[in-house]
């Protein structure tokens, strides 16, 4: 005689959202709890020893760090923040998420269903906010679960958006009494593959097609964006560097997808766009290293949408003689900002893969893949790769710009994970700094809130707590959000801050003095956009860090190690680094190129 089947077990909404989080890989969800989301928060409290609830410090900063905690990670980032006002902090760093092609899931609790639309406390549903429509109008998919029914449907589809390639940020609204609904749908799924599946392939006669441009060109040019980084780390960078290896082709990158192919390669010109290093201008404009050389006659971009920051603004130079071919996962992202040979709709991944293969049954001169080596390496011998050498080589007090990367560079260890704010301080880091896997260097640069790197090294850290993760903020950034330091002494991380300090919104003044300069006041700008002298050392301590003031390059060099060892101990670290307010940051610089033509 059989013994009967067990009696089902009803689940709840709230059970199903932590359910499909424990499948999805997630172990860290950032936020801060509030009355909407109370019985979310009893499945958190039991279940913490498998997702822990990270209390930030602010919603937007929450935000940011599970921005971070899903670059790193390779996942999910999970914000899940409260009603009303909540929600809305979270907002902005949602929506920077989405536009990073970061993973990103954000739950904003709700009140309760009865309540809507009599002015409850904290209501994001009546007719003067509408919480729902803020996050569809700023993420691929933002939905409210309204009822037990509906839960697993939206739940899976939040997720098959959010971890969709590109990457993106989903919502969903919850609203209190939802939560204790039981489901009526089919069983729960057991793994992500019974929901979602990712993009992996690229039609071979495109790859055919790729491989026969780049042959018969004397000097192509690749250009990776973003949205490799994922490609080339699970094994597509071994592939493309053998591929431009044997044919001798140099390799730029967005200033976003900085250090995924390595920067000092023989064939990497490094950054082009923001902040360019000086080297591709020299291989776009030939003749400004020899009159005589060949042009420069088809590019392949692979996974950059071509935004104004990737190409100096569309600056024609990026333009060669002949074909563009742009390879996206997304058939949105093809043709943008430049008129295309051809685009492919495929996979950065597959594409690397197939290249070699397809290449071989090419034709290839010997000469052309000779003479594009040899004048690769004359740029490199007859050009510095930054716009102020001297100034990187520095030993002046106050500490410049320049020098400081070079300290980071020469005393972060290979594998270290850096993450760059908005501001001069991306500029500074995308021009200076040397970046080579395993290291990583992140930037939010769509749209470029300040801040986000404060926030986004919390994650970071979470997700590889034994390397190294530093953040490289400016002083209003850290005003900002310094306050997540806090956080992070919470929780015993060892992140790093390193926090350019002029007592300024500087790259606003800059940029004001150059771009509408005031013949009456020549000065007037250094005074409008000034922080007061907030003293950062003694902010950072009392939030629970190790700080430090250091002013010029030997004094950081002398303090790494220091930092890294209390770090590696849990200790949350700030440098406040008195920087030289007369040092103008690459594109503000008279002699850098590339020439505006």
């Amino acid at each position: 005689m059989t013994s009967p089947a067990p009696a089902p077990v009803d689940v709840t909404v709230a059970d199903t959202v932590l359910h499909y989080l424990k499948i999805e890989g997630v172990s860290h969800v950032f936020g801060i709890p509030g009355g909407g989301l109370q019985n979310l928060l009893v499945n958190f409290k039991d279940a913490r020893d498998e997702v822990r609830y990270v209390i930030c410090r602010h919603e937007t900063g929450a935000a940011y760090a599970a921005d971070g905690y899903a670059r790193i990670s390779g996942g999910l980032g999970v914000v899940m923040v409260t009603t009303g006002p909540g929600a809305t902090n979270a907002l902005t760093g949602t929506m920077n998420a989405d536009n990073d092609g970061s993973s990103l899931l954000t739950i904003t609790g709700e009140v309760a269903q009865q309540f809507f639309g009599k002015g409850y406390l904290q209501e994001g549903t009546d007719l003067r906010l509408d919480v729902n429509r803020l996050f569809a109008s700023s993420t691929d998919f933002s939905a409210m679960i309204s009822l037990g029914g509906n839960a697993q449907e939206l739940i899976e589809q939040a997720l098959r958006v959010a971890r969709g390639t590109p990457g993106r940020a989903t919502h969903l609204s919850l609203p209190d009494n939802v939560s204790l609904e039981t489901l009526s749908a089919a069983p729960l799924a057991k793994s992500s593959a019974s929901y979602r599946s990712g993009p992996g392939g690229v039609a071979s006669r495109d790859v055919q097609r790729i491989a026969e441009t780049l042959s018969t060109a004397k000097r192509p040019l690749i250009f990776l964006g973003n949205g490799c980084r994922k490609a080339l780390a699970a094994g597509g960078l071994k592939q493309l560097q053998a591929f431009v290896e044997q044919y001798q082709i140099p390799v730029v990158t967005t200033a976003d997808g900085k250090g995924i192919f390595p920067e000092s390669h023989p064939l990497s010109l490094r950054v082009y766009g923001f902040a360019s290093c000086q080297w591709p201008q020299y291989w776009m404009k030939p003749t400004l290293a020899d009159p005589n050389a060949e042009p420069y006659d088809a590019l392949l971009i692979v996974g950059s949408a071509l935004g104004g920051l990737a190409t100096h603004n569309w600056l024609p130079m990026i333009e060669p003689s002949g074909p563009i071919i742009q390879v996206d996962v997304d058939g949105r992202a093809l043709g943008r900002g430049l008129p295309l040979g051809f685009g492919v709709v495929g996979e950065a991944g597959a594409l690397f893969e197939a290249l070699p293969a397809a290449a071989a049954a090419c034709t290839w001169s010997a000469a052309d893949i000779e003479a594009r080596r040899d004048f690769i390496a004359g740029i490199k011998r007859r050009f510095p790769p930054f716009v102020s050498p001297n100034d990187y080589k520095s030993k002046a007090k106050p500490i410049k710009p320049p020098a400081m990367i070079r300290v980071l560079q020469e005393t972060l260890p290979a594998d270290a994970i850096v993450l760059l704010d908005a501001g001069n301080c991306v500029g500074w880091a995308s021009h200076y700094f040397v970046s080579n896997p395993p290291g990583q260097m992140h930037a939010s640069l769509a749209m470029g809130p300040m801040g986000f790197a404060v926030g986004a090294v919390i994650g970071a850290k979470f997700a590889a707590p034994d390397q190294v993760c530093l953040a490289l903020v400016g002083d209003g950034a850290f005003l900002m959000h310094g306050a997540e330091v806090s956080t992070a002494q919470a929780y015993k991380l060892g992140a790093i801050w390193v926090v350019l300090n002029d007592d300024d919104l500087h790259m606003v003044t800059q940029g004001m003095s150059i771009l509408h300069p005031d013949a009456k006041s020549p000065k007037v700008y250094d005074s409008l956009y000034g922080l007061g002298k907030p003293d950062l050392v003694k902010f950072s301590e009392g939030l629970g860090a190790d700080a430090y003031g250091i002013d010029d390059p030997d004094q950081l060099a002398a303090l790494m190690p220091t930092v890294l060892k209390a770090a590696a101990k849990g200790r949350p670290q700030v440098i406040v680094a008195r920087i030289d307010k007369k040092q103008v940051p690459p594109y503000y610089n008279p002699a850098y190129l590339p020439p505006h033509a």
